[in-house]
């Protein structure tokens, strides 16, 4: 008789242990469906569209690539603006060539920050002095565009060109950045075309030397000449910065290349301006 009761104990332990297994395993499915990190109430949305853990950046600027446009300008040679150079009996006796009185080609970045009226946002310094601007889309059309709004100030420029339904990027809150979030600049280095780069943010509210007022966010994402006014994005596509300058040991600019330093104006700064520029349109 003792093997029966033997057997009749073994039976319970059996189904516990099947019973716990059982738990463990539809634990293990419901938790892959709960949201991780702070509830509702006071909760963050997750940061992050797209990041290094992730296979790839390529959803992220398929989004918003199609934003960013490259400026060309056509600018006064600085021979041009020296009276004794208009002279072509001075050209000659100095071996000047008459080609140093053409204006020169110079190139930039910029993004399209209100697809509707067809604002693009780029630098200052691009479109400063220029004779002439030309806005190139990513799928091919070159359109001149002309300033509607500049502040010199924040190195910011506001552009118009005559297109309608035009893919646009969110400006995003540049107060919520954080160091070390994870950024993509897209932009027109070395007029090589455009070309998509990828860091994070390594400071912010930084001056660009003693007794400067403004404030920029710091990256280490490669920011080259030809950067300028491009889009500095977070992973959720939104630009959270206008790529405005770079450091380099280097004074001359022909010479600069990225070392991790560049700065880009905060989109909060930019929000001001492009909300001028909407107040001059015409109303329809």
């Amino acid at each position: 008789m003792a093997e029966p009761r033997s057997a009749a104990r073994g039976i319970p332990i059996l189904l516990m242990l099947v019973l716990l297994l059982l738990a463990a395993v539809i634990g293990g499915v419901v938790a892959r469906f709960l949201p991780v990190g702070p509830s509702e109430n006071g909760s963050a949305a997750p940061r992050a569209l797209a990041g290094p853990g992730d296979d790839s950046l390529s959803p992220l600027v398929q989004k918003t690539a199609p934003a960013v446009v490259n400026i060309a300008t056509l600018q006064a040679s600085p021979a041009q603006q020296n009276p004794l150079l208009q002279d072509p009996f001075f050209r000659r006796y100095f071996g000047i060539p008459d080609a140093a009185l053409q204006p020169a080609m110079a190139a930039g970045s910029g993004v399209i920050v209100d697809g509707k009226n067809g604002l693009v946002i780029t630098n200052f310094h691009v479109v400063q002095n220029a004779q002439q601007v030309e806005v190139g889309l990513k799928d091919g059309r070159k359109l001149p565009a002309d300033p509607v709004a500049l502040a010199p100030e924040l190195d910011l420029a506001v552009l118009k060109i005559d297109a309608r339904n035009l893919p646009t990027l969110e400006l995003g809150d540049s107060n919520k950045l954080q160091v070390g979030d994870y950024v993509v600049a897209i932009g027109n280095p070395f007029n090589l075309g455009q070309t998509v780069t990828s860091g994070i943010i390594s400071a912010l509210n930084r001056p660009l030397g003693q007794g400067d007022s403004r404030r920029f966010v710091q990256t280490d994402a490669p920011i080259n000449p030809g950067n300028s006014g491009g889009p500095l994005i977070d992973l959720h596509g939104r630009v959270v910065g206008i790529n405005s300058a770079l450091f380099s040991p280097s004074q001359s600019e022909a010479a600069a290349g990225n070392v991790g330093i560049g700065f880009a104006i905060p989109s909060n700064d930019v929000k001001k301006i492009v909300a001028q520029a909407e107040q001059r349109l015409p109303r329809h």
